[in-house]
């Protein structure tokens, strides 16, 4: 069943009832300052790291579910509730959340009372703008009070929730005018502070979170509410919270506004203080202690003090998104899939924006950024941010790489440093960073960024090209190379939980850091794939830094692993996995279990290995008969059903969850892409079609997550729950599922030398409308498909555009802005 509709023409997910089969949530912010946001008010905010500046608290897995959040209470007589139904959970006469692109909006009603509220994070701002209007719709006077509530975070949000003993002796507030500021630990060692106001007199406050819910009670029933008094209390440790009282006579018809603003400061040490309250009334935790300079924050309140002021940035805030996504767009004969070209790119920027770090899967204290994640992520986010953002981050991976071409798995987003915690030895890694560099130099044309000098481990008193840390990457798989002539995986490969030299028998350890072998024996067929199919974006970026010979060696080197898989990684139907430490392989029919794995079926047949022998048809005919299931392929098959001690946590897990036989909507494009470069599109579409969540919307009730964007997970056929997902929103799946869908089924994707064009739109689709900008000119072009299998053949009337068979390029010294282009298919 479902739970809302798309308003297309908005741009939003309308969802129709707050009781959705899970929180169905957004993410607010562009760049900086970020909030997560759910249907019913949950989530948290925090400025750059979701770890070490968390400005509130959030309770992962908690009873109920969904716990914190950014509430607003009603009070209307003896009637108490939330426009966003939590966490009151009093039966609303009305309820609307909207998702739209970067905001949320609540529209709700009670007893004559209609609620509207709107949050975003506006561009350039580190706050996010909480604007609330209350109208009477009755035909009586109303007397209200409305509560706001925040429980602040002490900042490193780990710490937050373990250090109890020093952390119940922290907090400090201060209190001015309407005005409520966090300030715990900012006179000995931070420069930052955070502050919750409201454009309005204040008839009450709390900032002590006990003198608000009461000793024993939970914010669904907060004494200070269902009171209606406010005790005004200072905080002094415990744990601090914001909640403002207003209270409002609303003849009929009356309608009040109300804007909270939620911001983050940092200021400079010698400017860290001021000399006397600017308002009143005024209260601090310590009467005697220095007062925090406010000075930006009273120009950030004074930014939203009105709703012309809100409207202006609001509408900043929608024609940013219209810019970014002017980039590429989809007209086609399917909604649906026109409605995925514009929700993945969105979620193709959220992901590139917290590169996984914090959802409400990841509690964002211990991922960081991850090397090969935000090489992905780049993938399906190159074309829609200004290029200075992506090259900043491809930097900042480089970074962390070491001399011998390896990399630090994560690092952590504040200091950028690499997450010594996890360290490195996952051998896929630095194939990662050449398809990253690969992707944004096709996109932008900044081919001068391969001579950026790039510090090796952060040192910047050792550093080498950009092209240098590339070549270290390629040549790190020659130097780790196992005996039958095929990578070593090391820890893992793409596959965190296919750790075959970890050989744990100790519940304590950790499956990804724990090596218990010399890993000089296991090795990865994905790897080698890998190898094969970023060899002609590494010999491209060779021949750009003009060494031929380097470029040569890597053909040759490319060739002779292609070799080695035909002869040591082909099973007679599909490819192999991998070779465990005694030299057995895994992903066999010779396996009990775990017979065939997706990851290489799809890097396999996506790079063409055996093409000759058509060994990449015959793997995807094998993904059809064996992986695949009516809600996606799974990652493997049978799954395992006991504990294999050799091959680490992928046994690890009861069977069809996870990597033991779930489906993984992450690798499910790549036997995608595969289909199409094999020329099979309509068998492609068969498979992008099941895990798309526009075209699963109707089953949200067994799905469960967000019918607007992708999870990463979704339990496989051999699971109880076949068909729920779990981590949606921040997972590699955005980007590559859009590279799927625009680079291959829709056909437009950059290259060096221009823009390929080669559309393999599904049979029933047929014809479509394609907008995509690409190194600053608008290509709009007009697909006639005929035979979908057929010849591409591209018109332009242009003189200043070349069409070189799929390749559209322009002529040097062209000013062209616009390019029409008339395509036909077969």
């Amino acid at each position: 069943m479902k739970y809302g509709h798309f308003d297309d023409k908005a741009r939003e997910y309308v969802i129709t009832t707050p009781r959705t089969p899970y929180p169905w949530i957004n993410y607010l912010g562009s760049e900086s300052f970020f909030s997560l946001m759910s249907n019913t008010c949950g989530g948290y905010s925090f400025y750059k790291d979701a770890r070490l500046r968390r400005l509130t608290r959030y309770r992962y897995n908690n009873v109920p579910l969904d716990s914190n959040g950014k509430y607003f209470y009603i009070k209307d007589g003896d009637t108490v509730w939330n426009p966003g139904w939590q966490p009151v959970q009093t039966e609303l006469d009305s309820y609307e959340c909207r998702h739209g692109f970067g905001y949320t909006r609540l529209l709700s009603s009670k007893n004559g009372l209609s609620a509207d509220a709107l949050f975003f994070v506006p561009v350039n701002y580190n706050v996010e703008v909480q604007q609330l209007k209350i109208k009477n719709d009755s035909h009586e006077v109303k007397d209200v009070s409305v509560y706001s509530f925040v429980e602040w975070c002490l900042y490193n949000a780990q710490d937050d929730g373990t250090n109890f003993q020093r952390n119940f002796s922290t907090g400090e507030v201060e209190i001015e005018g309407s005005a409520i500021y966090h300030k715990t630990e900012y006179r000995e060692r931070r420069n930052h502070y955070a502050f919750y106001s409201v454009n309005t007199q204040i008839d009450g406050f709390e900032t002590d979170r006990e003198s608000f819910t009461g000793t024993y009670n939970g914010l669904d029933c907060p004494d200070a509410v269902m009171s209606g008094k406010s005790r005004n209390s200072v905080a002094d440790g415990w744990s601090p919270v914001a909640s403002h009282r207003i209270d409002a006579r609303l003849n009929p018809g009356e309608e009040r506004t109300y804007i909270f603003v939620l911001g983050y400061i940092e200021n400079a040490d010698e400017e860290k203080w001021q000399d006397a309250p600017s308002k009143v009334p005024f209260f601090q935790t310590n009467p005697k202690a220095q007062i925090i300079n406010k000075k930006k924050a009273y120009e950030l309140q004074h930014s939203f003090a009105t709703p012309e002021l809100v409207k202006a940035e609001f509408d900043k805030l929608c024609k940013n998104w219209d810019s970014i996504l002017s980039a590429f767009s989809l007209k086609t004969s399917d909604a649906r899939l026109d409605r995925m070209s514009l929700w993945n790119q969105y979620q193709c920027v959220t992901t590139y924006n917290f590169a996984r770090s914090a959802s409400y899967f990841e509690s964002g204290i211990g991922r960081g950024i991850g090397f090969r994640d935000t090489s992905q992520d780049m993938l399906g986010a190159a074309h829609l941010l200004p290029k200075e953002r992506i090259r900043e981050r491809l930097f900042d991976v480089a970074a962390t790489q070491f001399e011998d071409g390896s990399a630090y798995h994560q690092f952590q987003p504040l200091t950028k440093r690499g997450n010594a915690d996890i360290g490195s030895n996952f051998n896929d890694d630095p194939l990662w960073l050449i398809l990253g560099v690969g992707g944004y130099i096709k996109e932008t044309g900044d081919t001068d960024f391969l001579k950026v000098q790039v510090p090796f481990d952060n040192d910047t008193n050792n550093t080498a090209t950009l092209y240098e840390h590339l070549k270290r990457s390629y040549n790190y798989i020659l130097t780790h190379m196992g005996p039958h002539g095929l990578p070593l995986i090391g820890r893992a490969d793409w596959n965190d939980c296919l750790n075959l030299n970890c050989f744990s028998t100790s519940p304590d350890d950790s499956f990804q850091t724990s090596t218990n072998k010399d890993g000089k024996n296991a090795e990865s067929v994905m790897i080698a794939q890998m190898f094969v199919y970023v060899t002609p974006d590494y010999m491209e970026m060779c021949r750009l830094m003009n060494e031929e010979d380097e470029a040569l060696k890597a053909q040759a080197e490319s060739a002779k692993m292609e070799e080695s898989i035909c002869k040591n990684g082909w099973d007679g139907e599909w490819y192999i996995r991998a070779y465990d430490d005694y030299g057995h392989k895994i992903g066999s029919h010779e396996c009990e279990e775990g017979k065939i794995f997706i990851e290489t079926q799809g890097f396999g047949s996506m790079a063409k290995i055996g093409k000759d022998k058509h060994l990449p048809e015959k793997a995807l005919d094998s993904v059809k008969k064996y992986l695949d299931s009516k809600y996606g392929i799974v990652i493997l098959s049978p799954a395992y059903s006991r504990y294999h001690v050799e091959l680490g946590e992928v046994s690890s897990y009861p069977q069809g969850y996870k990597e033991n036989g779930g489906i993984f909507c992450h690798n499910n494009p790549w036997v995608i892409i595969g289909e199409i470069v094999n020329n099979r599109p309509d068998d492609a579409f068969v498979h992008y079609a099941k895990i798309a969540p526009s075209y699963i919307e109707d089953i949200s009730d067994i799905h469960k997550t967000e019918p607007y964007v992708y999870a990463q997970m979704i339990a496989g056929k051999e699971a109880r729950n076949f068909g729920q997902a779990k981590n949606s929103w921040l997972t590699g799946t955005a980007s590559w599922n859009f590279v799927a869908l625009s680079q291959y089924i829709a056909g437009i994707r950059p290259d060096y030398a221009g823009l390929r064009v080669e559309p393999r739109l599904p049979s029933e689709i047929g014809d479509a409308q394609i907008t995509r900008v690409f190194r600053g000119v608008t290509y709009r072009i007009n697909v006639h498909s005929v035979n979908n299998t057929g010849d591409v053949k591209i018109e332009c009337t242009n003189p200043d555009v070349t069409v070189n068979g799929t390749l559209v390029s322009l002529k040097k010294g062209s000013s062209v802005s616009e390019v029409e282009l008339s395509v036909t298919v077969g």
